[in-house]
């Protein structure tokens, strides 16, 4: 069926000709859909005929563009991007579905940011209005160029009062550690034993684990071009064990190392598959353990902490994260490394 309806979107045209396949999204009506379609078939066979009859299109309506944009993130990038991308897109949506893109000012967005860093904070804002840069250059950056209007040009980043990243302790790792339910306990000691990201964490399969090579593979999108990039870590012993009894303690008809049981809102049945995003459980194991409330990511934090206080190489670092730049990688460097310490002791001898 190559026109067809998605619930909460509107109608879509999808068929294949000539071995390459044509797609357009959201229509508001059937008929719509298909006198698109018969175009589109027209324009494909008839190439010549349609670059001269064409107009070329110089506007359109913010919705579709927001549609697209979230269309082509969950094509490239990770399922929490694109998440992420659809909770601001429906605030968006609910100041400028009823405009076209070449209507939405400068003003408006500025406007827009304004409220938002009022009722939540100027990061907020700021983050919002990256998105929305990005939104409209998808629209606007060739081969597209749907319409000719970004209203977020000129629009500067407010100003932040950046703060000293919380990084827990190694006493406070180990005491909400201490607390999880042994599945959980894995779960936390691979995150700081390969540094990964979450996401990363929760795609692992036994299929990327080597244990006689005494390594795993992660897997991140988080590359330029949205590609599935892998990258080689070494298991530790304590990793190695864990790994090894887990390993031994499978359900050998689940291909994931991480996976749970839960019912699923959107089709009504329990289904089982990886871990997504845990948020609770680090509200309630912090809470039990009596420590101050962290994440998931400033394990990475804490990792990379360890391993510069102990004079690894920025680096190898650099590579266990899993970061292109080293720039990055110096963000997660929260010790205070020898050569500082040697730096301000100049100071004692310059008063003695």
């Amino acid at each position: 069926m190559s026109v067809y309806s998605v619930k909460g979107k509107g109608w879509r045209y999808d068929f294949t000709l000539k071995g390459i396949r044509h797609t357009d999204t959201w229509f508001k009506t059937k008929r719509e859909a298909k006198k698109a379609e018969a175009e589109k078939r027209k324009e494909v066979l008839n190439p010549e005929q349609q670059m001269i009859t064409d107009p070329i299109p110089t506007d359109m309506e913010f919705l579709e563009l927001v549609n697209r944009r979230l269309d082509h993130i969950k094509e490239y990038n990770s399922e929490q991007h694109y998440t992420d991308h659809i909770y601001y897109a429906r605030r968006w949506c609910s100041y400028w579905s009823d405009k076209k893109c070449n209507e939405i000012t400068v003003d408006m967005v500025q406007s827009f940011l304004l409220k938002r860093k009022r009722d939540v904070s100027a990061i907020t804002a700021n983050k919002e209005l990256r998105l929305l840069r990005s939104l409209f250059n998808f629209g606007i950056k060739a081969p597209r160029t749907w319409f000719s209007n970004n209203p977020t040009v000129g629009i500067e980043f407010f100003p932040v009062e950046k703060k000293e990243k919380y990084i827990p302790s190694k006493e406070d790792v180990v005491k909400v550690i201490a607390v999880a339910d042994p599945s959980i306990q894995d779960y936390l000691w691979t995150m700081i034993c390969t540094m990964g990201r979450m996401s990363e964490v929760n795609r692992l399969k036994w299929s990327d684990v080597n244990l006689d090579g005494k390594y795993l593979v992660l897997y991140t999108r988080k590359k330029k071009g949205g590609h599935l990039t892998p990258r080689r870590i070494s298991l530790n012993k304590k990793l190695f064990g864990i790994l090894s009894q887990r390993y031994k303690d499978r359900d050998k008809d689940k291909p994931w190392i991480f996976w749970h049981r839960y019912w699923s809102r959107k089709i009504g049945e329990w289904v089982e598959g990886p871990y997504r995003d845990r948020k609770k459980i680090m509200t309630t194991l912090c809470n039990k353990a009596g420590v101050k409330y962290f994440r998931y990511h400033a394990l990475r934090h804490f990792g990379a902490s360890m391993l510069d206080h102990d004079n690894v190489p920025i680096g190898t670092v650099q590579r266990i994260l899993g970061h292109e730049n080293r720039l990055t990688t110096e963000i997660y460097l929260h010790s205070i490394g020898e050569g500082e310490r040697v730096a301000v002791d100049c100071l004692d001898r310059c008063f003695e």
